[in-house]
């Protein structure tokens, strides 16, 4: 498909340098018949032009479905190897763990997940308690004063000559 649609390609440039060769030609030449004999030239090989690029978005829709197919296939391959793998699993674990393994397993994953959500003297906190405290709290009790707001509130640029502030506040020009 590749090779053809270079094919193609070349074709509609070599139609387009054509197609330009005539429209210089038209426009140095003035109305009449032999101008209409070229403006018929221009226009079959105008013709053959877009027969070219219709042929060309063919391949080029050909091409995607070949690709879609290709993705779809490997989709297929991929889903199988994972359910084999997954068959495998499974065997692999019913041999490991046979009846009274399993049910120990349970019981011993069972403890352990009992253990790790247990609370250590922690008292349960009522989200709706936090959320009231927090609404309460106001903007200056929450962080305080910030060693940035004076920095964020001084000018972003010198607001007169520093030479002139240098003389207002009694310091020596450098």
């Amino acid at each position: 498909i590749d090779s053809r649609g270079e094919s193609i390609e070349k074709k509609i440039a070599k139609l387009d340098q054509e197609l330009s060769g005539y429209r210089e030609q038209m426009a140095k030449m003035r109305d009449g018949p032999s101008k209409n004999l070229v403006k018929q030239k221009a226009l079959r090989v105008l013709k053959q032009k877009r027969s070219y690029e219709q042929q060309r978005e063919q391949l080029m829709q050909q091409g995607f479905n070949l690709e879609q197919t290709n993705f779809a296939i490997q989709t297929v391959k991929d889903t199988k190897t994972t359910v084999e793998a997954m068959r495998g699993g499974v065997k692999e674990f019913k041999k490991s763990y046979r009846g009274d393994d399993l049910e120990s397993f349970v019981d011993q994953s069972n403890e352990i997940n009992e253990i790790m959500g247990r609370s250590y003297g922690m008292p349960d906190v009522d989200e709706s308690d936090l959320e009231a405290e927090l609404d309460a709290l106001g903007p200056r009790d929450i962080g305080g004063q910030s060693y940035l707001d004076e920095a964020l509130s001084a000018p972003g640029v010198p607001s007169e000559c520093p030479a002139l502030t240098a003389r207002r506040i009694g310091m020596a020009p450098l």
